[in-house]
């Protein structure tokens, strides 16, 4: 009972996830499944694909409502990624599972460094034209095969490309990113069922409570700055991809309290490092004392 409470409950978050951030879905998704619900790996993607396909069609709504979705660049993107998505569910049988869950875990932080650098031009006055298509239908290609190899929705390489490559102002890729996971997510699910059997109980129950977290979310990702969005995505998906690393190691890595410790510890100076220098940005809201700044700087230039 308390493990289907805590799968609700990470269901729910999930949900908050794709509406605010526009991913994050799976990313939550696949490692509640499999650590919480305790579903093997290939079980956990497919029913993940499933959750995060629903609440991402759902979670539409009130971006379409709030003008934040790109319909032309969605379409295009998501049908190309549905194409790649579908090869790689299919190729996902061949892939044991532990170097799925890996090369998911990579995937995450390399993403995740994109999105905390950012680039100048993913703010709200980025300019509005759309992508060009053969960028559009390579980039699609290329996200839904990932996709559907680990298992991910996608928003957390869909956004990147909208927001960095693209130049969609950060509000409006969260939104069409959401047209592009849902349609990617049923085609790798589509893929996935060749060989993997659901328990749709179970995908029910999380799909209703993530849908419930996606309206929620939807309606607060109008309200907050787009740098903050772009950065906070960042973060969370450096914690996710730490945590799906570290349930990768070797079983007495894994149990020793000393490593834990440190690898706490490490992540607090992290922490730390990037509040000092968000703290120092020269947007008139610096809370962190010039001299420690001009210390800051002067490592970096180093």
């Amino acid at each position: 009972m308390t493990g289907l409470v805590l799968t609700i409950v990470g269901a729910v978050l999930i949900g908050v996830s794709l509406g605010l951030l526009g991913g994050g879905g799976s990313i939550l998704a696949v490692p509640l499944l499999v650590y919480v619900a305790d579903l093997p790996v290939r079980e956990a993607i497919a029913t993940s694909l499933l959750v995060v396909g629903v609440t991402s069609a759902v979670g539409v709504l009130p971006h379409a409502r709030g003008g934040r979705i790109r319909w032309r660049t969605g379409l295009v993107f998501g049908a190309a990624g549905m194409a790649g998505a579908y090869a790689g569910g299919r190729l996902a049988a061949l892939v044991p599972p532990g170097v799925l869950l890996t090369g998911f875990a990579l995937m995450m932080l390399a993403t995740a460094t994109a999105m905390i650098r950012g680039r100048r031009d993913t703010g709200a006055d980025a300019a509005p034209g759309p992508l060009p298509v053969p960028r559009v239908v390579l980039d699609g290609l290329v996200v839904g095969l990932v996709t559907g190899l680990v298992g991910a929705g996608g928003g957390f390489l869909v956004v990147p490309a909208l927001a960095l490559l693209g130049g969609l102002p950060m509000p409006v890729a969260v939104g069409t990113s959401l047209v592009v996971i849902a349609m990617k997510s049923f085609a790798g699910l589509a893929g996935y069922l060749s060989g993997v059997t659901v328990d749709w109980g179970l995908a029910a129950v999380v799909t209703v409570a993530a849908v419930a977290g996606s309206l929620a979310g939807g309606r607060l990702a109008g309200r907050i700055p787009a740098d903050v969005l772009r950065r906070t995505f960042g973060w969370f998906v450096v914690a996710m991809g730490a945590f799906v690393l570290g349930g990768q190691l070797p079983a007495e890595l894994r149990g020793d309290p000393v490593f834990w410790t440190a690898l706490g510890g490490l992540a607090v100076v992290v922490a730390a490092g990037a509040l000092l220098v968000a703290g120092c940005r020269r947007d008139g809201h610096r809370w962190v004392p010039s001299p420690v700044c001009r210390i800051l700087r002067s490592a970096m230039a180093r």
